[in-house]
């Protein structure tokens, strides 16, 4: 949730300064500190015209508020920062998260939590596919459909899923869990529905809720690894 403190809010005009420049601004701001009282400051970022790379590797307790679109990367390796992001997003939103959390108001374009490995990752519209490629242990609720072959090889974590997910989904999975609750228009090698549990329930109500997105958990479908692709057998080497 946001931080409520009484510090000042900091705006940014990227149409004035670079990105390079705002990210060091946010690199070089107070750490630990900050954590430890709970006063977060709040940088607005005006005027992101769909530019990459914006709030990249954040190492801070930090409130950021991007005001439009942004490109590739924005928030890649986040650590602690709460980002939003009031509008759409390019390739690979929260690349590789730590922890901290990225909520995008608008849609994602392909590979969002790309190897995330912490956090919680918000994208209240659509996303393209690859959502959650590799995710590591990050939780990834998608308020809108995913694209094909998300979750790809995902290996810890968990996606939620409000809407339909296209085909390929969850192809090589490990032990991530995806649940989704509107229509599954194909699975991927290796996985498989299985029944929704009362801990299932009770994890996509949770992580609806920090979300702060609809849905009855008991509409969701879940989708794991069958586990066959764990080892290599010389006998079925031409279904890998």
């Amino acid at each position: 949730m946001d931080r409520v403190n009484t510090l000042p809010v900091v705006d940014w005009d990227l149409a004035a300064v670079s990105v390079r420049e705002l990210n060091q601004f946010l690199h070089d701001l107070p750490g630990s500190e900050r954590e430890a009282t709970g006063e977060w400051p709040t940088i607005r970022v005006h005027n992101p015209a769909g530019q990459h790379s914006i709030a990249v590797g954040l190492q801070v307790p930090v409130q950021v508020e991007v005001l439009g679109d942004g490109g590739y990367f924005l928030a890649g390796m986040n650590q602690h920062a709460l980002v939003t992001v009031h509008g759409n997003v390019g390739w690979s939103v929260a690349e590789n998260i730590m922890s901290g959390r990225v909520h995008v108001k608008g849609c994602a374009s392909e590979c969002a939590g790309a190897s995330g490995q912490g956090g919680l990752i918000v994208i209240e519209k659509d996303t393209s596919s690859r959502c959650g490629i590799s995710m590591k242990g990050c939780d990834i609720v998608v308020g809108g459909s995913v694209g094909h072959m998300s979750a790809f090889m995902a290996q810890a974590g968990t996606l939620v899923v409000c809407g339909d997910a296209a085909a390929g989904l969850g192809d090589s999975l490990y032990e991530a869990t995806i649940y989704v609750q509107g229509l599954i228009h194909g699975l991927g090698a290796d996985a498989r529905e299985e029944p929704m549990t009362s801990a299932d329930c009770e994890r996509v109500a949770t992580l609806l809720s920090r979300a702060g997105l609809p849905g009855d958990p008991k509409q969701f479908k879940r989708i794991a690894s069958a586990r066959s692709l764990y080892h290599w057998h010389a006998d079925a080497a031409n279904e890998y």
